[in-house]
């Protein structure tokens, strides 16, 4: 079946979370980095809390929440400003550098992104980041109340598109992502941006495990849930030559 349509995760996909890390630095020294991974774990694990108590709240609140956590996890003491500053960049993430270029290769297909993101935030970013002028559509699970991997956040994109799960490549770097897209039926390639290798030599090579190694182990590799992406690949720039074959 040609593919007709590419769907994209947004956060860690086409855009890089750990793009925070410098603002998290910058807001308290010196706890920048175990503040950018302690909160992309708790916000992960409050979508998936969340859809499973069935007690949804949109991702901005979310994410609010687990930033929240975790300052007062690592007693830190805050203003107002400060918080709010590290939650815009929320709005003003950093595209991969080969996002753009990959989506203009893979026009005329339909193109969107499905994302766990609430409409506000990822209405901001795509536009702050230049994309809205390469996609179709940008598909919020918020239009379900149940945050991915509910197989009701994939089914958005049949509804959304008009397109049949097998005319549509997804695309995500979150193992647990690509494990729900493909249980419901989605052809879907892996961006496989730390590899097993560099993994092992990461924990070997250092006495104590940094937060960003200790977060690429819990979160950047294929996780044993009895479903595998149908392509994995290194970079956003390989998908056209995937998609374009028959």
């Amino acid at each position: 079946m040609m593919i007709k349509a590419v769907v994209f995760d947004a956060y860690g996909t086409l855009y890089d979370i750990q793009s925070v890390a410098d603002i998290t630095e910058d807001a308290f020294p010196g706890y920048g980095e175990i503040i950018t991974q302690i909160w992309r774990i708790k916000q992960l694990e409050y979508t998936w809390l969340r859809s499973l108590m069935q007690r949804y709240q949109d991702f901005a609140a979310v994410t609010r929440d687990s930033l929240a956590y975790t300052l007062r996890v690592l007693g830190l003491a805050y203003e107002s400003e400060a918080f709010e500053r590290v939650i815009e960049k929320y709005l003003h993430l950093d595209l991969y550098p080969d996002a753009a270029s990959a989506l203009a290769e893979l026009k005329p297909r339909k193109l969107a992104i499905l994302s766990n993101g609430s409409p506000d935030m990822l209405n901001a970013l795509v536009r702050n980041s230049g994309l809205d002028v390469l996609l179709d559509a940008t598909i919020s699970v918020d239009a379900k109340r149940i945050f991915k991997p509910s197989p009701e956040a994939y089914a958005l994109i049949g509804e959304v598109l008009g397109t049949a799960a097998n005319e549509v490549l997804f695309v995500s770097s979150n193992p647990w992502d690509v494990a729900g897209a493909k249980s419901f039926g989605l052809n879907v390639a892996w961006i496989e941006r730390v590899t097993p290798e560099a993994m092992a030599l990461a924990c070997v090579e250092n006495e104590l495990v940094a937060p960003l190694t200790l977060f690429k182990a819990i979160r950047t590799q294929m996780d044993q849930l009895g479903f595998a992406p149908d392509h994995r690949v290194r970079t956003l720039s390989e998908l056209p030559k995937i998609a374009a074959r028959p």
